[in-house]
């Protein structure tokens, strides 16, 4: 078993609570990302499976164990960290064998793990090199040959990603989802960049101020967000969430009205609530110069040109809304008519922020 639960788990500095009654299994052999903001309590979250932190309250399983008084050393770990860690006066080889060494594993074994780790990421030739004689991404492949010579049952990264540039950052994803089909270790991956969330994922855990606020597929996570904090930290351009009031089968926006399919008016009328946050991704948004029925009317404000799409920004009633174009006719103080993907939209309880959950004929 290489699974690992938390149960009930908080962490506490003084009097500030950074993992807040933590509840979560991460699955043996998936590959799990801890994703949020900086300060919600994601690295605090894996430095505790690591056990380079007590636990307050709560307990930690892994592999079926609790181990809240278990040294780290003892866990059964191999980590990655930001900074990479490298000792600067041994080379290549000698980081990467280092931790193989202090256990006492065999020679033979030793040599056949260095040789597969310098061919699987590309370090062949740079193993009499020391870390000063690297560039930074040669610096990330050694920090993460080290790890994966460990073959250890849970494999921990802390955003070792996030010095690179976006080429190299590229290419290691890929090179980390090889190195965990290979040889499938439980994999815990923090980091605050969803691109690297949404591509190397199995599951996403989303969290924001110590609380857990969404486990699921990243599929799920983007398109049936637990809450308005997934649907709007989810998603480049963010989802534009709004105030809106049921009445008559529709929603009120200002003095604006917008009918409702009856799926959805199904599923408003067993949420028992009239007040709502209406969410909209701006790639789901159709615009038109031309008056269209069933839509919302506002002014555009200003247009971004991202050279393969066009992010246009308008107001209605108040609010600010952003869409997202392939072409664009428009140009700032005009009127532009707005129809969302009534497939796409998102309807949070305004009091609770949460979900009031999806019809059936969307979920399948």
């Amino acid at each position: 078993m290489k699974e690992i639960v938390f149960e009930n788990v908080c962490k506490h500095y003084g009097k500030n609570l950074v993992v807040n009654h933590l509840n979560l299994t991460i699955r043996a052999g998936e590959r799990l990302i801890l994703l949020g903001p900086s300060g919600c309590g994601k690295s605090t979250t894996l430095r505790i499976i690591s056990g380079l932190e007590n636990i307050s309250s709560g307990k930690l399983y892994m592999g079926g164990k609790c181990v809240n008084d278990v040294p780290s050393g003892d866990r059964n770990i191999a980590m990655v960290f930001q900074n990479y860690a490298l000792f600067p006066h041994m080379t290549v080889e000698e980081n990467i064998t280092y931790g193989l060494k202090v256990h006492k594993v065999p020679k033979g074994d030793i040599e056949e793990r260095l040789k597969s780790a310098l061919q699987m990421l590309r370090l062949e030739g740079l193993e009499k090199r020391k870390p000063k004689e690297l560039s930074g991404g040669q610096r990330q492949r050694v920090a993460l040959a080290r790890a994966v010579v460990k073959r250890s049952d849970f494999f921990l990264l802390d955003e070792p990603l996030s010095n690179l540039d976006a080429q190299l950052r590229g290419h290691a994803r890929k090179e980390l989802v090889k190195i965990h089909e290979m040889y499938r270790q439980t994999f815990v991956y923090v980091t605050h960049d969803q691109v690297e969330a949404m591509t190397i994922g199995d599951r996403v855990a989303l969290m924001n101020k110590g609380v857990l606020q969404m486990v699921d597929t990243p599929d799920n996570v983007y398109n049936r967000p637990a809450n308005v904090f997934t649907a709007k930290f989810i998603g480049a351009p963010a989802a534009n969430v709004l105030d809106a009031d049921y009445w008559e089968n529709g929603l009120i926006v200002g003095k604006q009205k917008l009918l409702l399919p009856e799926m959805w008016i199904e599923q408003v009328k067993k949420s028992r609530s009239n007040e709502f946050a209406f969410g909209i991704r701006p790639e789901h948004i159709q615009l038109s110069k031309a008056p269209i029925a069933n839509a919302f009317k506002g002014r555009v404000k200003y247009i971004e040109n991202y050279g393969n799409r066009f992010g246009i920004y308008f107001e209605i009633e108040g609010n600010e809304i952003i869409a997202m174009a392939d072409e664009n006719d428009l140009s700032a103080n005009d009127t532009v008519y707005f129809q969302p993907d009534f497939a796409k939209i998102h309807l949070f309880d305004r009091s609770t922020t949460n979900s009031i959950g999806y019809p059936k004929e969307l979920i399948g």
